[in-house]
């Protein structure tokens, strides 16, 4: 069978995660995947029925292939360096009610704080001494942190530590919100867009939320002049190599600074606490797509792949990832922003753990630098 001869490639994957006999009979035809690999390393972007075939199509050898490729990519814009970023957590509150994460509004078993003023300056007076010169603040969406109060702590911290990048990772705002907060010294903003399918979306999120506001925030984020992240969950309930593809198209479309991807991992306590997990070796192929395709993106190897693997984090650094995030919370809440169940928060996760991450990194040939690791692309 030929794809002359078939059903669309769309009608055949789409029920499909990521393969099955339908695509095998479809992929007899295509003679290699390192040709689209190469196509995208080359052009920085496939059309969605390239990316499908690919995604629902690779096999072990073809995602060593695209991992060597991105180290190749990595190393040439970035050396062995490695960036690290301080992740401070400083709410555990969110009015949003997403199907997959733990601190959504209905679960009463959330342990939920927020921290100080002085909690988070000490976070990042912490950080500072250890090396840190980016600080994240990361949260629910928590309407008790007004835009006024999230433009005094922005104020706070870049007046202490001028020399130092904010990021500020609190999910979706108005254009004016982004715009009072950049006017105030912040540098980044993460907004994961967790999916690029509509429908998808809505099988994830409730019906109060929306997938086009979703998008027109990370539009106007990168309008405004943020060093712009996106980011989605691999193997999310629903997902598709369909699905995939419009993340991937979505991605090419922003072309964003930053990209944040990381396996699903259910939460016990919400509607998927009984879903599988993300498939690990995926999320490492896809991170070498990522490097490939976005040359010089800030690409983190997350908590998350380390959570699924015991070397998930060092793995994501050899498919191209180039950015860790420690975590700078008080140990006291660490366990309590837990947005997915067996979060790590301790050992070489934690900013304790600092010493111990080096030696990792330091025996698959990286180093961590004490700088702020801006992008610097075209």
């Amino acid at each position: 069978m030929t794809i002359e001869d078939s059903r669309s490639v769309d009608s055949i994957v789409h029920d499909n995660r990521f393969a099955g006999e339908a695509c095998n009979l479809l992929f007899s035809g295509i003679s290699d995947m390192k040709q689209i690999i190469d196509r995208l390393e080359k052009a920085e972007c496939l059309t969605r029925d390239e990316w499908i075939l690919l995604l629902s199509g690779y096999r072990d050898e073809d995602r060593v292939y695209a991992a060597e490729k991105a180290r190749r990519i990595a190393g040439h814009y970035f050396g062995n360096r490695i960036f690290i970023r301080g992740l401070i957590e400083f709410t555990g509150f969110c009015k949003n009610n997403c199907y997959y994460c733990g601190l959504r509004r209905e679960n009463e078993k959330a342990q939920r704080y927020r921290l100080t003023e002085e909690e988070i300056l000490s976070c990042c007076e912490q950080g500072y001494k250890l090396g840190f010169r980016t600080f994240v603040l990361q949260g629910g969406e928590d309407a008790w942190y007004t835009d006024a109060r999230i433009e005094h702590i922005i104020r706070l911290i870049k007046g202490r530590w001028p020399d130092c990048a904010l990021t500020l990772s609190i999910g979706e705002r108005e254009e004016a919100s982004y715009r009072l907060f950049y006017e105030a010294g912040a540098d980044r903003y993460l907004l994961r867009h967790e999916t690029g399918d509509r429908a998808h979306y809505g099988r994830l999120h409730p019906p109060e939320m929306s997938f086009d506001h979703r998008k027109d925030c990370l539009r106007a984020l990168k309008k405004i002049g943020f060093q712009t992240g996106c980011g989605f969950m691999v193997g999310s309930p629903g997902q598709c190599a369909q699905t995939l593809a419009e993340d991937m198209l979505w991605i090419q479309e922003l072309r964003p600074h930053m990209i944040g991807i990381g396996p699903f991992i259910p939460h016990q306590d919400t509607p998927f606490g009984q879903e599988r997990a993300g498939d690990y070796q995926m999320t490492l192929f896809l991170l070498s797509l990522l490097r490939i395709m976005g040359k010089q993106v800030l690409l983190p190897a997350t908590t998350a792949l380390g959570t699924i693997h015991p070397e998930g984090r060092e793995a994501g650094i050899l498919a191209g990832a180039n950015v860790v995030m420690p975590n700078l919370s008080p140990v006291s809440v660490r366990r309590k922003y837990a947005i997915y169940d067996h979060k790590l928060c301790m050992d070489a996760e934690a900013a304790e753990g600092l010493a111990d991450l080096e030696k990792r990194l330091r025996q698959i040939g990286y180093e961590t630098v004490s700088e702020r690791g801006d992008w610097k692309g075209r």
